[in-house]
């Protein structure tokens, strides 16, 4: 039996998500922006899916934008708010050191391009000071990008303090709510964003599809060339099939969402409170009131985690030592790194981060064989203690 325990990373599809999904592609092929009658029922699908998604974030339809991830979510509103902006002179992006890698080689990217930017570290908790922000943004401040909650240690950031702060200079606020759409409420209206990225497949959707919603009334620039489709913002043929897949996800993510959290973050308090209990020298990473049920992330002295993931999986275990995206690096999460956590201490985290599936036999089964893994590679590699 194999247990899965690395749901930040990506989710499995939900059957009811895979069965919409083929059905579209057997039945509905025709193009959205065709005229004609197949095109329209591939249109109608589209919007239904749309308006699911819209419902998740407390959205309306029309202000979601379909992309191919959250990566393009991203890469979308930075660019594409940052050269709207730069026409009126303002040509200054604010964002914090902890977040995905997404956001962070965009920001980096227009740096090169010639925008000032100013990247904020987080408190030791995980938690970004809305005061850093307030002593960050001036009058060129064109946009500021925090993220709803971390992918890594699941805190969740003070987004309505922050996006306020960010309007009292006029500046849009973007915040990446991948690793939060579906595990808690999002409303983007009460959240006081102007742009929120979403992925699929972080909900038991599919690959490459995800959503950037755009508050009436933002200035986007595209940033790809090409037809009409988006409301101009997004050109190229959409992702019928996939779009349908993140609708039926959203729905299903509505639907069971208070219960589902509830039941996930007892999950992970039972996980938590059994390793620090039964492994010695083991420490939770971030805030533990402030967070998504789903994850905790806790280091483990005087082991590596690539070590202990290794063993971990060899019996059958999935977890993570940080973001996907960076899988293959030696370097230590850049997160546990912005947190000013010690060297050692970052190398030696595991992310577990739970999902539907997973049950109390599963945690249970974890708490049994962690100990003994984490004493043997302990005794194998002193240096480390």
């Amino acid at each position: 039996m194999r247990i899965y325990l690395d749901h930040n990373a990506t989710t499995p599809v939900a059957r009811e998500v895979a069965e919409a999904m083929f059905a579209i592609c057997r039945d509905e092929f025709g193009n959205p922006s065709s005229v004609h009658h197949f095109g329209q029922r591939a249109k109608a699908v589209l919007d239904g899916a749309r308006a699911c998604v819209a419902a998740l974030i407390g959205a309306e339809p029309p202000e979601v934008v379909f992309t191919s991830g959250g990566t393009e979510a991203d890469n979308l509103a930075l660019r594409g708010a940052a050269a709207a902006a730069a026409e009126s002179g303002r040509r200054h992006i604010v964002t914090a050191a902890f977040e995905h890698e997404a956001v962070l080689n965009t920001v980096k990217a227009l740096g090169r391009a010639g925008y000032t930017t100013t990247l904020l570290p987080p408190e030791a908790s995980g938690i970004l000071s809305p005061q850093r922000l307030r002593d960050a943004v001036t009058a060129d401040t064109a946009v500021v990008s925090i993220m709803h909650a971390n992918n890594e240690v699941g805190t969740i950031q003070p987004i309505a303090e922050l996006a306020a702060i960010a309007r009292t200079c006029g500046a849009l606020f973007h915040t990446d709510a991948v690793q939060s759409a579906g595990k808690i409420r999002v409303d983007v209206r009460a959240l006081g964003v102007d742009l929120a990225s979403f992925s699929a497949h972080k909900l038991y959707g599919p690959k490459g599809v995800g959503a950037l919603w755009i508050r009436r009334g933002v200035r986007l620039m595209p940033v790809l060339s090409g037809g009409r489709q988006e409301r101009n913002r997004r050109p190229g043929t959409e992702n019928v099939p996939g779009i349908v897949g993140f609708g039926v996800a959203a729905r299903l993510a509505a639907s069971r969402l208070e219960k589902e959290a509830t039941r996930l973050a007892a999950l992970r308090d039972r996980l938590e409170e059994g390793v620090l209990a039964r492994v010695p020298r083991t420490e939770v990473n971030g805030a533990r009131e402030s967070r998504v049920p789903n994850t905790t992330n806790i280091s483990f002295a005087g082991v590596e985690a690539e070590s202990l993931l290794i063993a971990l999986d060899l019996e059958g275990i999935a977890v993570s030592t940080g973001a996907a995206c960076s899988s293959g690096t030696v370097e230590p999460s850049h997160v546990l790194k912005a947190m000013a956590l010690p060297g050692h201490r970052a190398q030696s985290s595991i992310r577990f981060s739970l999902g539907i599936a997973n049950t109390e036999q599963d945690v249970d089964r974890l708490l049994e064989i962690l100990p003994g893994l984490v004493a043997r590679l302990r005794s194998l590699a002193p240096v480390l203690r």
